[in-house]
């Protein structure tokens, strides 16, 4: 299962470096036009495929991405809410007022649950 994973996830990491650092992208793009987006792919391959050599325990793996996801989680949902109330950002469209409660809500169990977490 974990060298079906390896490719989905390369070119995921791949896809989400190249739009943060605005590089051509695209497995449609030739190597050469897209060098950076390639170089990603390649070296999230290689430590993936080293990975699978070195002993970790993949289970566990899954586990510790999952926790640190969840506790990062609540920082991108702070993110989100401010961009969502900033009518300059939102080009004087702002989300509504029940999206702004039903986020708020969410994002405050989720730092309620990171807390749960730590203790």
């Amino acid at each position: 299962m974990g060298f079906l994973a390896i490719p989905t996830r390369a070119g995921a990491s791949a896809y989400a470096f190249a739009e943060t650092f605005q590089w051509k992208q695209g497995l449609d793009e030739k190597p050469r036009r897209a060098r950076a987006f390639y170089a990603v792919v390649v070296l999230s391959t290689l430590v993936a495929a080293g990975l699978v050599f070195t002993g970790v325990n993949p289970i566990k793996a899954l586990v510790w991405s999952a926790v640190i996801n969840g506790v990062l989680a609540p920082l991108v949902m702070t993110g989100i809410l401010l961009v969502a109330f900033d009518r300059k950002i939102m080009n004087e469209q702002p989300s509504s007022k029940l999206s702004l409660v039903v986020v708020t809500f969410a994002t405050v169990a989720m730092y309620a649950a990171v807390a749960g977490l730590a203790l």
